[in-house]
This record gives C-alpha cells, structure tokens and sequence, in this order.
C-alpha cells in the first residue's frame, strides 16, 4: 500500500501527492491531534494551535504560510529535532511535500524568512510556558513574547486553524 487514508477519507500518497487529494480540513484535523514536543509538555499542546499563532505573528503578506508551515506533519507526523538532523532523507522528502501543498495554495517556496524567525519566537514562548525547567539552554536565538500560552482543545485548536485559513484563503480566489 502506497497511501493514507485521511480523515475525510482520501487516499493521499505521500511519496507523490496529487493537487486534489491535499485538502485543509484534513490538515487542520490531523494537526490539532498531534502534540508538540512529541508531547512532552505539561499539557496537550497542538500543532493546529501553533500554526494559528504563528499566522499571526508573521506580516499578513505571510499569514498563511504561517498557518501552513507545518502542513505536512498532517501526512507524515513530525520527528524531534536532533533525530531530524541525523535524517537528511526525510527532511529533503518533508520538504518536498511541504512545497508541494504551497503549491496548492499558491505559496512561492521555500518558507519566508520571517516565518523562520516567528517559529523560533514561538518556540521559545512554548519552551517558556509549556515545558518543565530545561536541564540545559536550548540555545535558541529568539525571545519569548510576552503574553503565555493558554492551550486549546483539539477541537478548538481544529475549528481556530479552519476559521483562520478561510480568514486568509476566501472561497473566492
């Protein structure tokens, strides 16, 4: 078997996605049930919610980049990052299909700088506001922002990611 199958019941091949088969309501679902941290958190974190907060962190003319910057994790998950490092294979396919699914939006590729640095401010908040006391500096290069984290439900998560999506992709274009 070469495909998923989706919770709106698609067959969705990732090693050669077709443009129809990459649906937002898939990618809000699958997110807002996985966990960030590989859910090593105090409590169930989404990757739907960071996304959506991340879409808000960035310039509009980036809004929606943010929100899909992490799409692909709706078709393959995610790795922690020291494992993806050791795996050049799966970031080059992950990136692949990131571009893909841009693609189907519109997006230019690769990922706008500023959703770059937005991840890394984020990251830094939830390190801040989601995580135990770290044995060690994370190192990263960011600032927390300033308001916590308060985490959603995965429903809430879900309906928060599809409300923004249609926010920044109006049924009209």
């Amino acid at each position: 078997m070469d495909w998923i199958q989706t919770w709106t019941g698609k067959a969705f091949r990732p090693l050669d996605p077709e443009p129809g088969s990459i649906d937002v309501r898939d990618i809000a679902h699958a997110l807002s049930l996985l966990c960030r941290f590989n859910g090593h958190c105090h409590e169930f974190y989404s990757v739907a919610e960071h996304s959506v907060r991340i879409s808000r962190a960035v310039p509009p003319q980036h809004a929606l980049w943010g929100l899909l910057h992490d799409a692909a994790e709706a078709y393959i998950s995610d790795l922690p990052r020291p494992i993806k490092r050791q795996m050049p294979d799966f970031v080059a396919f992950e990136d692949r299909l990131l571009e893909r699914i841009m693609a189907c939006y519109g997006l230019p590729w690769p990922m706008p700088d500023e959703v770059k640095r937005a991840d890394d401010v984020l990251l830094a908040t939830e390190q801040r506001d989601l995580m135990a006391a770290p044995p060690e500096p994370w190192g990263l290069p960011a600032e927390p922002l300033p308001e916590p984290i308060v985490p959603m439900s995965a429903p809430a998560a879900e309906a928060a990611f599809l409300a923004r999506f249609h926010e920044l992709w109006p049924t009209s274009r």
